[in-house]
Formats: C-alpha cells, structure tokens, sequence
C-alpha cells in the first residue's frame, strides 16, 4: 500500500474502540475482526484519528516519543497498513 503523508486516515462506519485500562479493542461488526492494541498502540490510534493527517500525527509521535524518525516512519505505516488490512481504518487522499 502506498501511503502519503498528505493522507488522512478515518475509522469506517462499523468499526466499534473500546478502552480498556490504557489498552484498546477495535472491533469491525461489517467483518467480524478485532484487534487488540497496548498502550503505545491504543496512542498511535488516537493520534492517527484526531490528526488532518498522516504527517502531522508522524509530527506528534516524534515530539512526544523519543525515537529515530526513520523508525517511526516505518512502524506507523506498517501500523496503518495493518489497521486498514483489517477493515479497521481507511485511508482517505486529500
């Protein structure tokens, strides 16, 4: 999948998060598929969705994560791929 940073990301219709102490579920009632995420993950998510972007939620985890950009980069997209595999998140151009 090739995603730019310009990108958005949105939660579908169906999809269902529920925290649970700091961790979440996310749950696809189209698909019946679910995903558990910790705590790092359960941020990335609420990062991802909040921001108008791709780029400015990168920008969020940097400054509040320290962590090599390059690596950042790498597991934010893999995230993101993963979540959109699932029916979880789509990925929207701007």
């Amino acid at each position: 999948m090739k995603l730019l940073l310009k990108n958005k990301v949105t939660v579908p219709d169906g999809v269902l998060v529920r925290d649970l102490a700091g961790e979440s579920v996310l749950l696809n009632l189209n698909s019946e598929s679910y995903f558990g995420l910790d705590e790092v993950g359960t941020h990335m998510w609420t990062v991802l969705a909040a921001s108008p972007s791709i780029e400015a939620a990168f920008d969020t985890l940097l400054i509040e994560y320290e962590v090599d950009p390059v690596q950042l980069r790498n597991d934010l997209h893999n995230f993101i791929e993963k979540l959109v595999d699932l029916g979880l998140l789509d990925v929207q151009a701007d």
